[in-house]
């Protein structure tokens, strides 16, 4: 597998030895010096050339870089569509295990790009010095934030509220639909909860990470290990016990958070519980 200096220098010889690109900047997790580094961090590398369209007219330049195992276009695929406007992406995984995420952007949409960075940056290479200040990698816009009253109680509405949707998804023998709703918006709510004590104890200086992953250094054991019980779906049953030990869970660390900033602890929690527990019951008394 090629080492870091290795690919970093193959990508800037590239680069240096094409009229075509300007700038180029890394981004991602590479850039953060609290990620800790390892051999599946991508390359997250952006040439900024002065012409689109030569490159786009055949992948063979990408050959480059090295023998790829798969290529993927997102901003030429029909089923997905593009999200980038003007800038065009090749993701492309290495025979020896390397991942490049190479995206070409038009020279004159520096400035957007920069506006819209999350400070994840560093400029590697600049030809015509077009950057006039120090740019530092950053990964503040990440840090945990202090919730307001109000965010407070949408994050306790939205838990609450959607978990009668998994509740009506058990009921009904619907478990995908219940699934999907307890994965992808009532546990997401529960980390969020979760971050924000983390952060009333320890401070709004430092992430728990994408997708929460970092947030197990964190908690007390018997919490992870609760959390990740969560995850045990394989049947209704589990579904079940996954949604009340969410709620378990969800009721401590909001209760917590509301005494930390005096905030008012709704009644979602007696009501959704009491209306939970009643459907559950009944469905075991059936059998």
């Amino acid at each position: 597998m090629r080492n870091e200096q290795e690919m970093m220098s193959m990508l800037l010889e590239f680069a240096k030895n094409d009229e075509r690109i300007r700038l180029v900047t890394l981004e991602g997790s590479r850039t953060n010096k609290n990620i800790p580094p390892d051999a599946f961090q991508d390359y997250d590398i952006s040439y900024f050339v002065t012409d689109m369209e030569s490159f786009k007219e055949s992948d063979q330049w990408l050959d480059h870089f090295g023998k790829r195992i798969m290529l993927q276009k997102p901003e030429d695929m029909e089923l997905f569509p593009p999200e980038l406007g003007n800038w065009f992406s090749y993701l492309m995984l290495f025979e020896d295990g390397n991942k490049l995420d190479l995206t070409l952007i038009p020279l004159h949409e520096l400035d957007d790009y920069f506006a819209g960075s999350d400070g994840l940056v560093e400029v590697l290479l600049d030809k015509d010095a077009l950057i006039k200040e120090n740019v530092t990698a950053s990964d503040q816009q990440y840090w945990i934030k202090q919730p307001s009253a109000r965010q407070f109680d949408d994050c306790c509405n939205e838990f609450w509220m959607v978990s009668t949707y998994v509740v009506k998804g058990l009921a009904r023998k619907e478990i995908l639909f219940a699934l999907d709703h307890l994965h992808e918006i009532a546990r997401p709510n529960l980390l969020r909860m979760m971050a924000w004590h983390i952060g009333a104890q320890q401070g709004y200086t430092f992430s728990v990470g994408k997708n929460y992953k970092f947030i197990d250094q964190h908690l007390p054991r018997e919490d992870w290990e609760q959390l990740l019980s969560t995850y045990a779906t394989s049947g209704y049953e589990q579904a079940w016990q996954s949604l009340l030990a969410c709620y378990e869970l969800f009721r401590k660390y909001s209760k917590a958070v509301a005494a930390h900033f005096g905030y008012t602890y709704p009644d979602y929690d007696a009501a959704i519980t009491a209306y939970t527990n009643n459907i559950y019951s009944s469905l075991k008394d059936k059998g």
